[in-house]
């Protein structure tokens, strides 16, 4: 399956779902700049901000990330999302395969609220993107408001 079901990736993978690993994204590349074998390439503990500082304008890559907020003073919500990143500098054959091959990704990185496509950092803006996981899970108790 182009590498994505390896055991590293399957590690990092349960990490960031698990509530007692201080893991909270990784992060999917290609091995090499032709083909579509995937590697693991990183993961972190520093959340979205963290992330978004790792991805490379020429590179499609695809990140599993936890995201934490609260709904009011007594109660915090855990969501995942899934991100396909397509850089502004990739090469234009891996750009069209990218959904093609996201498909082997999303087999894999299953468990998640939202799917975020994007090809600029500002479409990684943590407060949207909480913004979007509320309006996924169905009770927003801040009334809109992110």
């Amino acid at each position: 399956m182009s590498g994505v079901d390896a055991p590293e990736i399957l590690a990092a993978y349960e990490a960031v779902r698990s509530d007692k690993d201080e893991t909270n994204w990784l992060l999917i590349s290609y091995a090499a700049a032709t083909g579509n074998q995937l590697v693991l390439s990183r993961t972190g503990s520093g959340g979205l901000a963290e992330l978004v500082g790792q991805l490379d304008d020429g590179q499609v890559q695809y990140a599993y990330v936890r995201v934490e907020y609260a709904n009011d003073a007594e109660s915090k919500r855990v969501k995942f999302a899934l991100i396909v990143w397509i850089g502004q500098n990739t090469k234009i054959m891996r750009k069209a395969r990218a959904n093609i091959e996201a498909g082997a990704v999303k087999k894999v990185l299953s468990h998640y609220s939202i799917q975020v496509d994007a090809d600029d950092r500002r479409d990684l803006d943590e407060a949207d993107i909480i913004a979007r996981l509320r309006k996924a899970g169905g009770a927003d108790y801040n009334g809109g408001r992110g």
